[in-house]
């Protein structure tokens, strides 16, 4: 399997691309072509472990290793001391949809499923390359993948974690979660700013050659942990065939029978995990990208013209909180006929003026595969309640997101395809929101409230969140959008 670039005719193994993360133009790493998986091969996933299940797939994309290497790697990453319970990603069955539920492993979110697996594909692709600097592991995070990089990388030799993340832009569980992570290879800093604000904090550092070759002075090289990383998206197309095979299982399908998949999704690269295995061969009927209140992609989906110029919202679901979208550049360099150039010329676009429009052919095939729509702080609570009230069952903000976007996508369609509607954290990193949701009860303190929702519910705390009570603060370094690449600078202690 060989990589190329969205902006530029490349030649790369997979091991290359993991490492380096994001190419030098700017532009993402996306496969030259997409591996066939045949409905026999997603019926012989039925009967296996998660593990295993995620090993098949991805050794369709990582061949510059055994397949017995592939499967010694998703072992020790979806392992039950990591997803205890012994299911990573399990489905549960509602009264008109299925719950992907993704939130099982350490940090409580969807970006473990790729985050466990990351470190094993970095360090053995270093490892593949004969790479012998220390790799720079550089993340924005609007939440939940600063935390999972940072659980994921804490103490992995050879690597350095540096996560940014937006002031008062995340829970405080979130918070919490980052600024106490133990390890001697990582750091946290605050940017006072937004999600899109570090964001592009991190893609201008990774596109400065002068400090790539300081750091290359110094025995050093970046990468990314973010979904701009080709090799933090690929673990996430496993439990997409997953769900598929867990729904055979369940009897709620048929083997060749098609699903939607409903997606609560910020950066697009959740979605376009999915995306990518329909393009393998999973029956997929329809791709349904569920907003907040910052509603970009459904205004894309439904025009074709990508405008960021709007105002940004501070949502109850902050890990959507973002009006550059970076994995829709993957999407668009299909839709354009893998056009590197017209991708440049788009992304320029929206560099330049923070907006873009799309061919209308590719305007036309995104309309087609995808349905965009969008739900506020007010529809999502309401959504939380309801679900409680007629099912028992307890969903995060952004879960009830995906979940209201699925019922307008009902009503409005009258579309009774069997449909996935993916779960990405866990109510306790949520717990005041969730609680008033379904209670009107407010607390001030966001660990009584979890308390409250655990005593309420029967539904137990994830352990590692209860510990975040009494763990010191560790990371308390704050700063400006523009001195991003000097505080890099500073935890690196390069001059």
């Amino acid at each position: 399997m060989r990589y190329t670039s969205t902006r530029a005719a490349l030649d790369l193994s997979c091991a290359q691309a993991v490492v380096k993360g994001i190419s030098q133009e700017g532009g993402l790493f996306v496969p030259v072509s997409f591996p066939a998986f045949s409905l026999d091969e997603i019926g012989e996933l039925v009967s296996l472990p998660y593990y295993k299940r995620a090993a098949k797939i991805l050794s369709k994309y990582t061949t510059d290793f055994t397949y017995e290497k592939v499967e010694e790697m998703c072992s020790k990453a979806y392992g039950a001391d990591r997803f205890p319970g012994g299911d990573a990603a399990p489905v549960v069955a509602l009264k008109d949809s299925y719950v992907l539920e993704l939130f099982r492993g350490p940090t409580s979110a969807f970006k473990d499923m790729a985050l466990q697996m990351l470190p094993h594909l970095m360090t053995n692709s270093m490892r593949a390359g004969g790479v012998t600097d220390e790799v720079v592991i550089l993340v924005a995070t609007s939440g939940d993948t600063g935390k999972a990089a940072l659980e994921g990388f804490a103490d992995v030799p050879g690597t350095r974690v540096i996560v940014f993340y937006p002031y008062g832009g995340v829970s405080k569980a979130q918070r919490l979660q980052m600024v106490t992570q133990k390890g001697e290879n990582v750091d946290v800093c605050a940017v006072r700013g937004n999600f899109d604000d570090a964001q592009t904090g991190v893609k201008n550092i990774f596109a400065d050659e002068e400090f790539a070759a300081v750091l290359k002075a110094n025995g050093k090289q970046l990468s990314s942990a973010n979904s701009i990383n080709f090799g933090r998206l690929v673990p996430q197309i496993a439990y997409y065939f997953s769900a598929y095979a867990d729904m055979v299982k369940l009897g709620a399908i048929k083997l060749g029978d098609k699903i939607n998949v409903c997606v609560p999704t910020g950066n697009f690269g959740n979605i376009l995990a999915a995306d990518y295995a329909q393009r393998m061969g999973l029956p997929v009927n329809k791709f349904i990208c569920a907003s907040n209140k910052n509603n970009v992609l459904t205004d894309f989906i439904n025009t074709g013209v990508y405008d960021r110029n709007r105002e940004f919202y501070k949502t109850t679901s902050p890990s959507m909180d973002i009006l550059i979208s970076s994995n829709v550049e993957r999407l668009i360099y299909q839709l354009c006929g893998h056009d590197n150039k017209e991708v440049s010329a788009l992304m320029d676009s929206l560099k330049e003026s923070g907006k873009y429009a799309l061919p209308e052919k590719a305007a036309n095939e995104l309309k087609e595969r995808y349905y965009g729509s969008w739900a506020d702080d007010d529809m999502a609570a309401e959504e939380i309640g309801r679900v409680y009230k007629e099912e028992g069952y307890v969903m995060d903000p952004h879960t009830a997101v995906a979940s209201a976007v699925y019922q307008k996508y009902r009503e409005k369609t009258c579309d009774t395809t069997k449909t996935i509607v993916v779960s990405t954290a866990s109510p306790y990193k949520f717990s005041g929101t969730v609680l008033k949701a379904i209670s009107g009860r407010e607390f001030d303190d966001e660990f009584e409230a979890c308390d409250e929702l655990e005593r309420m519910t029967g539904v137990l705390m994830p352990e590692k969140l209860k510990e975040l009570r009494t763990l010191p603060e560790r990371h308390l370094s704050v700063c400006d959008k523009e001195d991003m690449e000097k505080k890099v600078y500073e935890f690196l202690h390069v001059k």
